[in-house]
């Protein structure tokens, strides 16, 4: 489904990632792992157009996306979550959501400012589909509260489920364990599970807390000075030498 061939990204002579190769079949879920400033958050920016690659090339179901913008990488089928939270606070739990349905609602101011029926109509299914969406993530009964009032983990849930409601292919969460305390992390791996399952989507995660990375995953790549050092299952990984001396030094 993804094929990222050789990409390479430059700020003034540093090179966060260097000839950086990922392919991601269709439903898997793939975690990307390596110590802090191994270039993984890099990675995310440039598949999501953030910042574009010097060199190399970006596919999503054979379709070039190496020079799109952010919010056309996002129309084609990747979205995804950040580091820090990044909800609009100043709205409530259900505007997060139904702004990320923008791109599937096609009435005009006119229809907006005359009230008619088309408007009408799409918008009670936008809210039927927020809604759908809150409950899945057991939000639901706080849709009308201020998004920055909601828990800390609760906020992480909210902010992949404004992600989800984009309709992607594939969801990239970087972090979405940060913060968390270790219940808060364990709904989080039953929450990735399902939405993995009922959206029939896949899924690559940035994550440092290893418990988690190791239960879910399917199948890791570990990225160390912008280079993939180690690829494989979860199992193989905990023994691969290169690995533990990248995490834990020779």
């Amino acid at each position: 489904m993804l094929e990222v061939s050789k990409i390479s990204v430059t700020f003034g002579g540093i090179k966060p990632v260097d000839e950086f190769d990922l392919k991601l079949n269709k439903g898997e879920l793939v975690g990307l792992i390596g110590p802090n400033g191994a270039g993984k958050t890099t990675v995310f920016n440039l598949l999501t157009g953030v910042y574009t690659p010097s060199h190399g090339t970006i596919k999503l179901d054979g379709k070039n996306l190496t020079r799109l913008k952010p919010h056309q990488i996002v129309k084609k089928g990747i979205t995804r979550t950040f580091q820090n939270i990044r909800l609009f606070k100043s709205m409530t739990v259900i505007e997060n959501v139904k702004v990320a349905f923008n791109n599937q609602l096609h009435y005009s101011l006119y229809d907006r400012i005359f009230n008619t029926v088309k408007y009408n109509k799409q918008e009670k299914w936008l809210h039927k589909e927020a809604m759908s969406l809150l409950k899945i993530f057991d939000l639901d009964n706080e849709a009308n509260e201020l998004s920055t009032n909601l828990p800390y983990g609760k906020q992480r849930k909210l902010e992949i489920a404004r992600a989800l409601a984009c309709k992607p292919k594939i969801l990239l969460l970087d972090e979405p364990a940060a913060g968390m305390n270790p219940n808060e992390t364990n709904e989080l791996m039953e929450t990735i599970r399902l939405i993995r399952n009922k959206f029939d989507i896949t899924i690559l995660l940035i994550e440092h807390d290893m418990r988690l990375v190791m239960a879910i995953c399917e199948r890791l790549v570990v990225i160390e000075y912008g280079k993939i050092i180690a690829e494989g299952t979860p199992e193989e990984i905990s023994k691969n030498l290169k690995v533990i001396a990248a995490y834990l030094g020779e």
